[in-house]
């Protein structure tokens, strides 16, 4: 005696094996990373097709000097001429960089490889060019050192933490201005560099002295 089956053949019920749960969740799944990815390139169309001639200058050459974190590093040199404290924030900062930039370019990007954006076909103006580097999109490694800086120094020079976290979020910004990020990986770039600033503050705090009598 065979089992009852169903429109499609298949054996309902305890009798029969029960449908495959996963391939409904991986369809889930990848409908919502479609949106993502369909959101995320409306919103870098979106900058592509704003005209911001007194801008486009001015974001060109930030994003330009915070290759290699030129920009992170200046500013901790500035630092270690200072007190202490203002020597223990550089420290804290310098670290952050090397464990955020790490994370992304050594791991993050090698793991998604995401391409860059087209951004001939988004018509971004040229006068925002900057090189397009030829490492994978996702994360932003500049958004990544610069939010890792931010998030360290500022916790040990409370002080700085504004303006610093300001100049990251333009520096994240400046990626998706001058054509080369799509904002998605600035986002996740953002989300790398904290938890970067977590690790470096955590590891410098171990060090004896280094974060004794804030």
């Amino acid at each position: 005696m065979t089992e009852p089956t169903d429109a499609d053949g298949r054996t309902p019920g305890p009798l029969g094996p029960d449908p495959a749960p996963g391939s409904a969740r991986g369809r889930a799944v990848a409908a919502v990373l479609a949106h993502l990815r369909a959101v995320d390139g409306a919103l870098y169309a979106a900058v592509a097709a704003t005209s911001t001639p007194t801008l486009d200058r001015a974001l060109r050459r930030l994003s330009h000097a915070a290759d290699h974190s030129k920009i992170s590093l200046g500013i901790a040199a500035v630092l270690s001429l200072g007190g202490a404290r203002a020597r223990r924030a550089a420290l804290a900062g310098v670290g952050a960089v090397a464990v955020a930039s790490a994370s992304a370019n050594l791991l993050g990007k090698r793991l998604v490889h995401r391409a860059r954006p087209d951004r001939e076909a988004a018509r971004v103006t040229v006068d925002r060019y900057v090189p397009m580097p030829a490492s994978a999109s996702f994360p932003s490694g500049h958004t990544a050192a610069a939010v890792a800086f931010a998030t360290a120094v500022g916790v040990v020079l409370p002080e700085a933490a504004v303006p610093l976290g300001l100049l990251a979020g333009a520096v994240g910004y400046s990626r998706v201005h001058t054509g080369v990020h799509y904002p998605g990986d600035v986002a996740a770039g953002a989300v790398v560099g904290v938890a970067g600033g977590a690790v470096a503050l955590a590891a410098v705090s171990r060090q004896p002295n280094t974060f004794t009598a804030w």
